[in-house]
């Protein structure tokens, strides 16, 4: 059998001894930094978190909770940061222009329907304000309250027409019914007197109930 021979492709490639020799040990090199991620296993580096001493527990607490990635953090960092509600009966317009959504027209808007009420017996009354929309109720609702103790009472037995219409709850054949009921029959007791003789519809008293007073003549 004839013998291999290396020569005629040495001569093809036209290598020299030291240029073999130099090709063969950079072939190894470069097979042993390839083989070199199979040998040795990854290793996930992680960056520990330095301890900061402070004589602060509330930091400690907070840096506890973050880490536990269950949201607390937030909501306690939220309920530090909390502002105090802002009382809708007695806020003048710079106080409610500073709520979110609120410009100079809708806080003049709100100071204007809170007069003709007699005051805000409820934070859901804001919703009837003219161009106030839900979401900027939305926003609003949870930072305000309304003290009902603001509120103006109309004595149902005593006021005449123009007290009465003034209310913005109240229709003008409604005003009129009960100035005639009070001519014919009398005072009027309460408001459950008002549904049983048609002075006002039932779905009304709910809204009309905080401002009606039921004094004697």
């Amino acid at each position: 059998m004839r013998k291999f021979s290396y020569k005629p492709v040495l001569h093809w490639f036209g290598f020299t001894r030291r240029e073999r020799r130099s090709t063969f040990l950079l072939l190894i090199l470069i097979l042993l930094v390839a083989g070199f991620r199979f040998i040795i296993p990854e290793r996930n580096i992680t960056v520990e978190e330095i301890p900061v001493e402070t004589g602060d527990i509330s930091d400690i607490s907070f840096s506890q909770e973050k880490e536990s990635g269950s949201g607390s953090y937030i909501k306690n960092h939220r309920t530090n940061l909390q502002r105090p509600l802002l009382e809708i009966n007695t806020s003048d317009s710079a106080s409610l222009e500073a709520l979110p959504g609120i410009g100079p027209v809708l806080s003049a808007r709100i100071i204007k329907f809170r007069k003709l009420l007699g005051g805000f017996a409820s934070v859901d009354q804001l919703r009837e304000v003219y161009g106030l929309s839900e979401e900027v109720f939305g926003l609003i609702s949870s930072r305000v309250y309304a003290d009902t103790t603001a509120v103006r009472k109309i004595s149902v037995n005593n006021a005449d027409y123009k007290e009465l219409i003034r209310l913005p709850y109240f229709e003008k054949y409604e005003v009129t019914a009960i100035l005639k009921y009070r001519e014919l029959k009398g005072k009027i007791e309460n408001i459950d007197q008002m549904i049983d003789n048609k002075l006002i519809a039932k779905e009304k008293a709910g809204k009309l109930r905080p401002y009606l007073e039921f004094e004697k003549k």
